[in-house]
């Protein structure tokens, strides 16, 4: 068996931040180091299933819909379609990367309180290095697991592209914060600015999966009760991609059956639900 090395009151692993509960200086280090190991699995299978509870209940709250009722014209029953309330854009960069970045923010915000507010071998670690992985690691994982003879295509192209260049400018801002302006110390402002970032991304990244800045007017199709049902912010050439093949005019008016379906499949045409009810 290993002893301690140093003192009564000062020897190895003795100023944790929450263990050791007990003077453990009489103990083994052997005996230490496997207690410690399970209180560190109970603590991760803790985690884990807070975790998986909150991811739930973000998945609920984001997979709500309302129905949009279609006129069929006629005597027929009016089309019921679901459309989400939650924008997916706006869903994937708040809650959803709340809910998965939700443990290493608190280990981190643990870690800088009961630290006198300095930083220590966890949090910053934990959080530049996963936001790392995610950029590069996942990015890598997701290209290797597509066949050689297969392709993909981004879908968002714009939104992509918004999110790819605030990712880059992250780490450009933390050099300029740690490096440039005020070294190895974050300053109260630079704290607020680095926080406004975040509502910044998330409007300009709305404002790119909205079609903006190449938006152009409404494309409109008049109905047989000369009602017009806009298609949402559309590019040249979209909407006519977008029908694939359907015929949504029969004898010079709007066939309600067709667009009714049109509508049901608008998720696998380029448009949300949203947009095309």
């Amino acid at each position: 068996m290993t002893q301690n090395n140093g003192t009564l009151d000062d020897y190895a692993c003795s100023q944790g931040l929450i263990l050791p509960l007990i003077n453990e200086f009489t103990w083994s280090v052997e005996m230490r180091a496997f207690l410690y190991l399970l209180g560190l699995l109970y603590c991760f299978m803790g985690v884990a299933i807070i975790a998986d509870i909150f991811m739930g209940a973000i998945e609920k709250i984001t997979s709500t819909t309302r129905k949009v009722y279609l006129s069929r014209g006629g005597s027929q029953e009016p089309e019921m379609v679901e459309v989400r309330i939650w924008n997916g854009t706006v869903a994937n960069l708040t809650l959803m990367a709340l809910g998965s970045s939700a443990p290493e923010i608190l280990l981190s915000i643990i870690e800088i309180v009961g630290n006198n507010f300095e930083s220590g071998a966890l949090g910053p670690g934990t959080i530049v290095g996963s936001a790392a992985f995610n950029l590069m690691g996942i990015s890598a994982a997701c290209i290797l697991a597509i066949p050689g003879v297969e392709s993909r295509k981004i879908k968002g192209l714009r939104v992509f592209a918004v999110t790819a260049v605030f990712s880059i400018f992250a780490y450009l801002w933390l050099i300029i914060v740690l490096v440039g302006i005020s070294k190895n110390v974050v300053d109260v402002w630079e704290a607020v600015v680095t926080f406004l970032l975040f509502p910044l991304l998330v409007g300009v990244a709305y404002w790119a999966d909205k079609g903006f800045p190449f938006r152009k007017t409404h494309k409109s199709i008049p109905t047989t009760n000369d009602k017009q049902i806009e298609l949402g912010a559309m590019l040249s050439g979209e909407g006519e991609a977008m029908l694939d093949g359907l015929a949504l005019t029969k004898d010079g008016h709007v066939d309600p059956n067709v667009l009714a379906k049109w509508v049901r499949q608008a998720s696998l045409r380029g448009l949300s639900g949203e947009d095309a009810a």
